[in-house]
């Protein structure tokens, strides 16, 4: 055991993540908080750049309140580095087994934004894009159904088994939807993946509205070339630009 906990510290020394990474995690949980994504609950995390077999996310904390000295080091097990003393999120298996099974992806967003909970559990129902902002959903948006993975649960990804089957179940697309529970999204970066957590949340809020206001409760999605076309990541920096403004005095 000492010497487990020896390793571990090396390797935490090893990996000591650079400021602005840091920086931008902790704006992150700030943002995503502000913009009513996440409240109490949530968590964002973000691959590590030294070494691909290591993620960065906070304690167990509100996001509101994330600071720096908060953010631990996990390795692929989601065992923590770093803060062990600490108590952790029970879901940081969603973001340990996406990043197994998805190389590409840098960040993980893990929410509960209410208007995404209906898209999860009404049956028929899909997230599809409606404006231009959102053609990262023209992929397709799954569904994950923990009852197939799990039988009855708590409805929390507590375990690497169930953290896997998430994984499964978001494929190669952005988000995944979790009925009963909320939702799922990657990027290739932290601004990336905020961007898509706000927007999927936005998308979902305007399909309904769209879908109330339509005399027969069908509407004018984007369609495959048209999300292809607007999802190329050029509206994610100037969001990020806007966002950071609006909450870097928060930290």
């Amino acid at each position: 055991m000492k010497a487990d906990n020896k390793a571990a510290r090396k390797a935490a020394r090893q990996l000591t993540p650079p400021r602005e990474l840091l920086a931008d995690l902790v704006l992150a949980n700030k943002i995503l908080f502000g913009l009513k994504v996440v409240d109490a609950f949530g968590h964002i995390s973000v691959r590590h750049p030294k070494d691909p077999n290591y993620f960065l996310m906070a304690r167990h904390l509100p996001p509101g309140m994330v600071t720096a000295k908060d953010i631990v080091l996990f390795d692929m097990d989601s065992t923590p580095l770093t803060h062990s003393d600490k108590p952790q999120y029970s879901e940081r298996f969603i973001h340990s087994e996406i990043y197994k099974l998805r190389p590409d992806v840098m960040s993980v967003v893990h929410n509960h934004a209410y208007s995404l909970i209906p898209f999860g559990a009404a049956k028929g129902a899909r997230l599809r894009p409606m404006f231009h902002m959102c053609g990262f959903l023209g992929c397709g948006v799954p569904i994950f159904e923990i009852r197939k993975a799990g039988g009855n649960t708590d409805m929390l990804i507590r375990t690497a088994e169930l953290g896997k089957a998430l994984a499964e179940s978001l494929g190669d697309k952005n988000v995944v939807l979790m009925r009963g529970h909320g939702a799922t999204m990657i990027g290739n970066s932290i601004q990336e993946s905020v961007f898509r957590s706000v927007y999927s949340m936005e998308n979902a809020s305007i399909q309904m509205q769209a879908h109330l206001l339509s005399d027969t409760g069908e509407v004018e999605f984007l369609n495959e070339e048209e999300s292809d076309k607007s999802s190329r990541g050029r509206n994610v920096p100037r969001s990020w630009s806007l966002w950071k403004h609006q909450f870097s005095k928060a930290r």
